[in-house]
């Protein structure tokens, strides 16, 4: 929850999140539609034009008429983390509140949420470009050794598969000796709901969206950002659809492999997810639209003592 600043109250923010496939786009297009509220997305694929049945996307029709901010913003060509994020999520959180919207931060990228929900405060500290292009070729088990030497304790929390942030940790390792501890400066009061379902049935959920998506032309997706000129390897960095589809358009791996081995990392990618929402002692987890509207409609009623 933010703290005061002065006389003034902090404005309020709703944030909807949970794992990939449990429903939290739409739940919370249903929320904003009974609060006049706008919708801020916080998934870190979504921000990239072209990435749409790969990333589960809601389309214009889905929208019914909320508004809905950083959806379609950059090229997947160009690089993009959570600092840029930061600064477009607020300026849009800001636009909904002068517009006397409510609004809803939505998604299941853990750092992209927490970055607004705990403000997080960055090292301003700038890319080495010649450094990150020569980190770019290396393995991951490279990369991770190189961290592991610059700074042991955040080698030690960093998420190991995650190559984009690895890079970015010994960017800034190399500069300031270390990694700088995060700091906290909330600038909403925020309540945080978590859309939550039992783990069979998350897999069903999981197995469904892959098979609607294969129809729907994820396949071609994939294909087609290849030919505008991302290359094979940009495409597997994205992870999950992107990488497991560009092994089978690449004759790395059958279709049905394909669709095995992406079921199965999709499945793992939600439970850190979950791994990661379960440290938050701050959720409200709810099971349905009913019990989200109750806490809504109590936290808007309500004011910071």
């Amino acid at each position: 929850m933010a703290t005061r600043r002065g006389n003034r109250q902090p404005s309020k923010l709703i944030v909807i999140l949970g794992p990939t496939a449990v429903g939290n786009t739409s739940l919370a297009i249903k929320l904003a539609k009974k609060f006049d509220g706008e919708i801020i997305s916080a998934d870190s694929r979504q921000v990239y034009k072209g990435m749409n049945l790969g990333t589960g996307k809601v389309t214009p029709a889905e929208m019914n008429h909320i508004p809905h901010h950083l959806l379609d913003v950059i090229s997947p060509k160009t690089h993009f983390d959570v600092v840029k994020y930061q600064k477009k999520a607020y300026r849009a959180i800001h636009q909904v509140i002068q517009n006397k919207h409510l609004p809803f931060l939505v998604g299941g990228s853990p750092f992209y949420l927490y970055s607004i929900i705990q403000g997080w405060k960055f090292p301003k500290v700038g890319s080495l470009p010649t450094l990150r292009k020569n980190l770019e070729q290396e393995s991951l088990e490279t990369l991770l050794s190189t961290l592991a030497k610059l700074d042991p304790l955040y080698f030690k929390k960093v998420e190991k598969g995650n190559r984009r942030r690895i890079i970015r940790a010994i960017e800034i390792a190399t500069q300031l000796g270390k990694v700088p501890p995060r700091e906290n400066h909330p600038l909403f009061s925020s309540l945080v709901i978590g859309l939550k379902i039992p783990s069979s049935q998350l897999k069903i959920l999981v197995r469904q969206r892959l098979k609607r998506r294969l129809h729907q032309g994820i396949i071609q997706e994939v294909y087609q950002l290849h030919e505008q000129g991302l290359s094979w390897k940009k495409l597997e960095e994205f992870g999950l659809e992107y990488k497991w589809i560009s092994y089978y358009l690449e004759n790395k791996i059958s279709i049905e492999e394909m669709k095995t081995k992406l079921q199965t990392a999709i499945e793992r990618f939600a439970k850190r997810q979950m791994t990661w929402f379960k440290k938050d002692p701050d959720i409200h987890w709810v099971q349905n639209e009913e019990e989200a509207l109750f806490l809504i409609k109590k936290f808007l009623s309500t004011s910071e003592s």
